[in-house]
């Protein structure tokens, strides 16, 4: 069965799901955050098929999230270093652990926390408008469409209900 591509589709959302729209792609990342940087400690971190990894790798360093710098030559064996574009991915993964905490964590509490070496405190992701650092929720924002959306799409009827149009 064939996946539907969203790469080319007018939303951030769907671009980013089509990238890492599966279990293993975020999860190969956290470990990268973690330290791993080694096809084998990856495996076993995860627990992950080696085709299954391979693949997950393969497409993280296509997409220039990580980047493979040799460290053996004789066989040649690689690191999977993050890259800009990969450690700019940390502020999802901490979004997504704030969610989890809050509504899939059981009784006892967090399975891991993320302590800030500038304060020195345990911290959560918290999600703000860049502007005037408020927090963002839903019922405070509206969706425009922006420079990049189509403009052959701004004129169905469906798009023109869901978005104010900029």
């Amino acid at each position: 069965m064939k996946r539907t591509s969203f790469a080319n589709w007018p939303c951030s959302i769907a671009r980013t799901m089509d990238l890492f729209g599966d279990w293993w792609t975020p999860l190969v990342l956290r470990e990268a955050f973690y330290g791993i940087r080694r096809f084998d400690e990856f495996r076993q971190a995860l627990g992950i098929a080696r085709n299954t990894l391979a693949d997950r790798l393969c497409r993280l360093v296509d997409e220039g999230l990580l980047e493979k710098r040799p460290y053996q030559s004789e066989p040649v064996r690689y690191d999977y270093v993050l890259t800009e574009k990969g450690e700019d991915f940390f502020g999802v993964l901490a979004a997504m652990s704030r969610w989890g905490d809050r509504w899939l964590a059981g009784e006892e509490g967090e399975p891991v926390l993320l302590h800030h070496h500038a304060c020195g405190h345990d911290t959560h992701a918290e999600v703000v408008c860049a502007q005037c650092g408020e927090p963002l929720a839903a019922a405070d924002t509206t969706m425009r469409t922006g420079p990049g959306f189509p403009e052959r799409l701004k004129q169905r009827p469906d798009v023109r209900r869901r978005f104010s149009l900029a």
